[in-house]
């Protein structure tokens, strides 16, 4: 689809007086070269309905219409850019919808039926409530390529032992295979944020539902043990494990929080599950 001839991003911003908002966590992202390099990182859209949260003055949802999305239903917030992407909807021939709502109040499945890909710049006040919100019903979602401040992205990415390793680390790369895709600087905004952002792709993995259902020990757990992640987890576990209970893992109760791998929060969630079947 091309879409050249529609006013430029600057035009429409000034055209619907969209000044953004801190309180909504608006920074627009104007440059079309940019917001198709967030596009392409979804991949292949074809036959796929694309969820949007934020468009503002709908950069990025012109370059996933080009990109050839099958339907993009995008959540925006402000009625202001809800009036300024009333010319991109009637050129989009039915394939773009916008909802004036707040994001966190809505499941992507009562929108969509099929395949689903999230594809947004998030506003930095929501990015990782949304996140989480997602996480926790990922059925039908095929991927989520998403915009957050530099430091929540290394936090999703972050390596066991390491110091941004810690309770969305582990929630995030238990359910799915994360990636950090690339950086923008605060100049690549408008008007420009006070840290550098980063574009997270996240793939849902096919995990049984005896292993998706540890998920909420799993966060009992890392809420516990991140809560007080300088203390031993003898300690830091000890309102929802005892010690024995650690070591019939083949964990050492020496270990740290950020010293724990995936695997090794899965199996004491499964304690705490056999717990719960005895009671």
């Amino acid at each position: 689809m091309n879409l050249n001839h529609l006013p430029s991003l600057r035009e429409t911003i000034d055209q619907h007086g969209l000044m953004a908002k801190k309180s909504l966590g608006q920074n627009f992202l104007l440059n079309m070269d940019t917001v198709r390099k967030i596009a392409r990182s979804a991949g292949n859209l074809n036959g796929i309905t694309v969820i949007e949260v934020g468009p503002g003055p709908g950069g990025l949802t012109r370059a996933l219409l080009e990109a050839g999305a099958e339907k993009i239903i995008a959540i925006e917030h402000d009625p202001r850019c809800v009036l300024a992407l009333q010319d991109l909807i009637a050129e989009a021939n039915g394939n773009l919808e916008v909802i004036q709502a707040d994001a966190l109040t809505i499941s992507p499945q009562d929108l969509v039926q099929g395949p689903i890909k999230i594809v947004a710049n998030l506003p930095y006040n929501v990015g990782t409530p949304l996140l989480i919100k997602w996480l926790h019903k990922l059925s039908n979602i095929q991927s989520m390529t998403l915009m957050f401040q530099k430091e929540v992205a290394l936090r999703i990415v972050a390596k066991t032992r390491t110091a941004d390793y810690g309770r969305l680390s582990v929630l995030c790369q238990y359910l799915t295979t994360v990636s950090k895709v690339f950086d923008l600087p605060p100049g690549a905004f408008s008007p420009p944020p006070k840290v550098t952002s980063s574009v997270v792709h996240l793939i849902p993995k096919s995990l049984s539902a005896e292993n998706l259902s540890l998920t909420p020990h799993i966060e009992r757990l890392t809420h516990a043990a991140f809560g007080q992640r300088r203390k031993m987890i003898r300690s830091s576990l000890s309102s929802v494990l005892t010690q024995e209970q650690i070591l019939e893992n083949n964990i050492p109760v020496t270990a740290r929080a950020e010293e724990l791998t995936l695997d090794q929060y899965s199996r004491l969630a499964k304690t705490i599950q056999k717990l719960f079947f005895e009671l």
